[in-house]
């Protein structure tokens, strides 16, 4: 609906701005277009060669659009791609370098430059009637509507003004199950356009090659994939990948693309960390199905290299730190059968653990297994471990002051475990 309304209104704007009129016509229609930026429905990318199309011409009318454009999307323009900004600026201050003379009404010009100067400064004061309250309530609203039914991908259409005024005969590869349908090319030229701007329609191609070199190889691990290495922050992300709308298998595919992700990187990116720890607090079914990707990880933890085996320590450490799993995460590790991988898995993120945790949290965090008949062996497990490998080790090798610590936590840890125990015999 909005790719058809959206062909719609700019068409229309197209034929009216050619035709000179003095009709309030071309600048409702305008308007149309900004608001519909102004809401999502559509990229920056279109809002941008509109305004191109009128610095290029720059006549009055078009400095009056100009100045209407800015006015109501200037600074979510600036804070989409400040660079495009910067550019038009320069664009439009050489123009008016170059037709200053042109123009018997000047102060219309010099408003105009001034305005663009207050959005480069992003200096709301400087622009008289900016008011963002009405618009911003309105997207707040809208905001709300979209995520109670989380429904599609991303929303907003990223195409160009060109691509809408030739959809005839590119196609209107923007418009899902619309693609070209036989009309025949304008030319070489615009076909190579088009392509372009298919590929750059959802992701570029460099990062769809390295979704392939991942070996992101379904559809819906590659759009994750993707989400994940365009996203501004952990925020973005998140809403990017709800937004998509997947369901029951799909939706845990989320998951275990993340954790891959997380383990190929060169040093650990706390980026997975916080996204992972979001989706823990959205849902429990997402803290279910981390654990189970985990579960599969320490199944192969003789074959991970040790960039991954480390960033494997890091994420699991911080997903207990933050309470987005809880210890019984280890209750499938058979602590009478340990292998030198498990017990170097273990050694790191327990010695991490206590050292990097205040005692307080450590008590909450082991307090979490405590007085469940079912872990009675992780807990004996546990307390094993620590006294065993952790402990007598840390003796050996660790200077005095590190080896008392990690002593003194451990005995937090170990409490922490049987305090509720000890309830129950009594």
């Amino acid at each position: 609906v909005g790719a058809h309304f959206l062909e719609t209104v700019v068409r229309r704007f197209d034929e009216v701005y050619n035709i000179s009129t003095e009709s309030k016509e071309c600048d409702n229609l305008i308007a149309i277009v900004a608001h519909l930026y102004n809401f999502q429905v559509v990229h920056s990318v279109l809002i941008f060669d509109i305004l191109k199309l009128l610095v290029g011409t720059f006549m009055e009318k078009d400095i009056e659009l100009v100045l209407f454009v800015l006015r109501n999307v200037g600074f979510a323009l600036r804070k989409d791609d400040a660079l495009g900004l910067k550019e038009l600026i320069s664009e439009a201050q050489r123009k008016a370098n170059d037709m200053g003379t042109k123009f018997k009404d000047q102060t219309r010009v010099r408003f105009m430059l001034e305005t663009m100067l207050a959005l480069k400064n992003n200096d709301m004061r400087k622009i008289p009637g900016y008011d963002p309250e009405p618009v911003e309530r309105l997207r707040k609203l809208q905001r709300t509507l979209i995520h109670s039914i989380a429904g599609g991908s991303d929303l907003k259409l990223r195409v160009s003004l060109e691509n809408i005024l030739k959809a005839e005969q590119v196609g209107r590869w923007w418009i899902v199950g619309s693609s070209w349908s036989g009309a025949p090319m304008i030319s070489k030229q615009d076909e190579t356009t088009a392509k372009q701007s298919d590929a750059q329609g959802q992701f570029s191609h460099k990062v769809l090659e390295l979704a392939r070199k991942q070996r992101m190889n379904t559809e819906v691990r590659r759009n994750i994939f993707c989400v994940l290495m365009t996203s501004e922050d952990y925020l973005d992300a998140f809403e990017k990948l709800l937004r998509m709308g997947l369901k029951d298998k799909q939706e845990r595919e989320i998951v275990h693309v993340l954790v891959d992700c997380c383990l190929q990187e060169k040093s650990f990116n706390a980026f997975y960390a916080v996204l992972g720890e979001k989706f823990c607090s959205q849902d429990r079914r997402f803290q279910m199905t981390f654990q189970f990707c985990l579960w599969d990880k320490f199944k192969e933890l003789s074959n991970l290299p040790s960039s991954a085996f480390t960033n494997l320590v890091q994420l699991l450490t911080r997903f207990l730190q933050r309470k987005c799993l809880s210890l019984s995460i280890l209750k499938v590790i058979e602590f009478g059968e340990l292998d030198k991988p498990t017990v170097r898995l273990l050694r790191q993120v327990l010695t991490k653990l206590l050292k990097e945790t205040e005692p307080e949290e450590i008590a909450s965090i082991f307090g979490r297994i405590s007085g469940i008949p079912k872990l009675g062996m992780l807990r004996e497990g546990l307390k094993l471990f620590i006294s065993h490998f952790l402990l007598k080790n840390s003796q050996s090798h660790r200077p005095t002051e590190h080896a008392t610590l990690l002593q003194e936590r451990a005995q937090v840890a170990t409490k922490a475990m049987e305090t509720k125990d000890a309830k129950l015999k009594l």
